[in-house]
Order: structure tokens, then C-alpha cells, then sequence
């Protein structure tokens, strides 16, 4: 079928273990050509040794073809401070949340949300979003320099409170960025046969940035003759995909909005438990369910595998596989649609391992007859 690829597996902890044993067990009868590796990473990294991301994970990733992420806690500064094994606390260890560590040291600038109709088929489309830029780039401000006070003590309010007393966040939006997300975005379409791309931000508030923004779009969308652009505004986008969503392929927003956007994605799927999703840049990746820990229900076997089955699907098709990764989205739709072994999310009562079995059960090895003549 293709060349061998190695995966780095890294469960993490809460419900991650659960969903990742569950759904490798199920695609196992494909039979497919990976070469697993398992890692660690977490918040027992972090609490046994002080570092959610040890180094021999670092280096796992290095050496393999992608990764499969579980789910990973994070909890804020006190509480992961006293969680810490004695000998650690007190040390200047500092807690920084694993995803964000892989994004950044891996360059991961596009993450990549699929939103389907699993029951009907009615809308397929993606959110893309940008991972190092907007909002969250971490130019949040508490207290003003001198620089930051000038740009901002026109304002009543600032006026009104004082340097001391006042914050900002910056907006970070560079041309690097924007081109090789609306670029992303571009090939995205093109790769997966659709004829829309929509640029979602906000240009009649955020003038400036927003025309930015637009200008790059406008300069980029000539190389793709084919793929038709719009830029529509956040809050009348997130309207239409409840409304609406059959009208959208792929969307590309910045960080805040895609982040917002790709839940509600996920939201319009039929919740968390479906959705998948992909962090990819230049020369890395990494791959995992939109779901969080849920450290509360760890154990307990409530999880839904469905939404971890079809993050192996998106991680598949990026190693050029889309033929197993087709058929194991083809077994989820199937399984969900029929209701009879689904999770409490879906209004069943299946267990983490039930639930993966029955798409393990519409599965067929790629090599087996009933694959080739199709």
C-alpha cells in the first residue's frame, strides 16, 4: 500500500490512555503499515519529574514520521505547583502546557479541524487555524510601559485608570504568517477538492489588520484560479455554520477566532466526542481529538473513541494512506448513524470499548478481497 511510517503515540493521561488503546485496537484490522512508538507525555511527566515533555519524548519525535496525542491536563500555576513530587517544589520548575511546547518547537502554524455531517452527509467543510500569531501570541500586558501607555491613554477608560492599572493584548499579525496559513489553506482546498475558501476575521472593527489580511488573501488567491475567496466577518460566520453550514469548504481565521470557530465546529458535528483534529507545519505534526483530559472520568470507560477513530483517519490521509483512512471514517459514520453502540454523549450506553469494537467490525484489512473489488 506504501512505505512503513512511524508514529509517535503519547496517550497522556486522564481519558487519553482509554481512547487511544481503544481506537489503535480498532484500526488494527487494517493491517496497515505503521511502525507505533509509544512516549510519554503529561501530567504525571510534570508531576514525577518536573517536565510535562521530558527530552526522550523530544527525541522520540524526532525520529518518527508523525504523532498520535491522547489528551493532556493542564491546571493553573498554584495547583501544578503543589502537585509537584516534594523534592521538585520550590525548584523554579514551571508548568507550560505540552501542546504549546509542541506547537512552538515544532513549528505547527496550521491546526486543522474537519467538521462533517456524520449522520446525513449534509456539510463537510474545515476550519483552519493559526497557531503562533493573533491574540494568543502572548504580547499580553499588565501594568504599561511607557511605549504601550502612548498607544493607548487616549482612551476615557485608560485615562480614567492609569498606566498601573490598565492591560493590553496585542494583535500579532505578520505577512510570514499570514502567507504560509492562507497558502496552507490554498493547497488544503485544492488537495481535497473544494472551491471556496472564506477568510473569517473581523475588517469592519479591525480595520487595519483585517485589510492586511485581505490584501495578502487578494495577492495569494491569484496563483489558485480555481478556488473562489470571500472574507466575511466572525460573528455572521459563526451564525451560518449553525445555520447554514453547507455553504462553507474551508474557512482560515486567525488565532482566537479559528479557536472559537473549531469548537463550535465541533458543536454542529454533535459534540466533542467527534471531533478530530490536525497541528501541521513545514516539518512536523501532530494529531488528536478536539476533547479534553476529563481527569473526572478517567477509568470509567465513558469515553467516546469516535472522535480519537477519526483523528486516526485525518492523521492517516496526511501520510498518504487515504484509502484505510476513508474506510475507517466510512465504519465511524456507519456506527454512529445506526446508534446501537455509541457512548452516553450519544445517547447510549456503550463503553469506550464497545464503542470502538462496532467500528472495528465495519472495518476490512486493506489487503483483503472485499477491499479490492470495491
Amino acid at each position: 500500500m506504501t512505505e512503513k511510517k512511524s508514529i509517535a503515540v503519547l496517550p497522556g493521561d486522564g481519558i487519553g490512555p482509554e481512547v487511544v488503546h481503544a481506537a489503535l485496537e480498532a484500526i488494527d484490522k487494517l493491517r496497515l503499515p505503521l511502525d507505533l512508538r509509544f512516549g510519554d507525555i503529561g501530567w504525571e511527566c510534570w508531576r514525577e519529574e518536573g517536565d510535562p515533555v521530558p527530552e526522550r519524548t523530544w527525541k522520540l519525535l524526532e525520529e518518527t514520521d508523525a504523532c498520535l496525542l491522547g489528551a493532556i491536563t493542564s491546571k493553573p500555576l498554584r495547583e501544578a505547583e503543589a502537585e509537584l513530587a516534594e523534592p521538585l517544589r520550590g525548584t523554579g520548575r514551571r508548568f507550560v502546557s505540552p501542546v504549546v511546547q509542541l506547537r512552538q518547537r515544532l513549528g505547527l502554524y496550521a491546526n486543522v479541524r474537519p467538521v462533517s455531517d456524520l449522520e446525513n452527509g449534509a456539510f463537510d467543510f474545515a476550519v483552519i487555524r493559526e497557531n503562533t500569531e493573533g491574540l494568543y501570541a502572548g504580547l499580553d500586558f499588565h501594568g504599561l510601559d511607557d511605549a504601550l501607555w502612548n498607544a493607548v491613554r487616549h482612551h476615557p477608560n485608560a485615562a480614567a485608570s492609569g498606566p498601573e492599572a490598565t492591560s493590553v493584548t496585542l494583535r500579532l499579525q505578520t505577512r510570514f504568517g499570514m502567507d504560509r496559513l492562507l497558502r496552507f489553506g490554498f493547497e488544503y482546498a485544492r488537495a481535497h477538492g473544494h472551491r471556496l475558501l472564506t477568510l473569517v476575521d473581523k475588517p469592519n472593527v479591525l480595520r487595519n489588520s483585517s485589510n492586511f489580511l485581505r490584501e495578502r488573501l487578494e495577492l495569494m488567491a491569484a496563483e489558485y484560479p480555481e478556488i473562489e475567496t470571500e472574507v466575511l466577518n466572525v460573528d455572521a460566520v459563526a451564525l451560518w455554520m449553525v445555520r447554514r453550514p453547507e455553504r462553507f469548504d474551508v474557512l482560515v481565521a486567525e488565532n482566537m477566532f479559528g479557536d472559537i470557530l473549531s469548537d463550535l465546529g465541533a458543536g454542529v458535528m454533535g459534540g466533542l466526542g467527534l471531533a478530530p483534529s490536525g497541528n501541521i507545519g513545514d516539518h512536523g505534526s501532530y494529531f488528536e481529538p478536539v476533547h479534553g483530559s476529563a481527569p473526572g472520568m478517567a477509568g470509567q470507560g465513558r469515553a467516546n473513541p469516535m472522535a480519537m477513530l477519526l483523528t486516526i483517519g485525518q492523521l492517516l490521509d496526511h501520510l498518504g494512506m487515504p484509502l484505510p483512512a476513508g474506510q475507517l471514517r466510512d465504519a465511524v459514520r456507519t456506527v454512529v448513524r445506526a446508534r446501537n453502540t455509541v457512548t452516553y454523549d450519544l445517547g447510549g450506553s456503550a463503553t469506550t470499548a464497545q464503542a470502538a469494537a462496532a467500528v472495528a467490525d465495519e472495518l476490512r484489512p486493506a489487503d483483503s478481497p472485499q477491499e479490492t473489488t470495491k
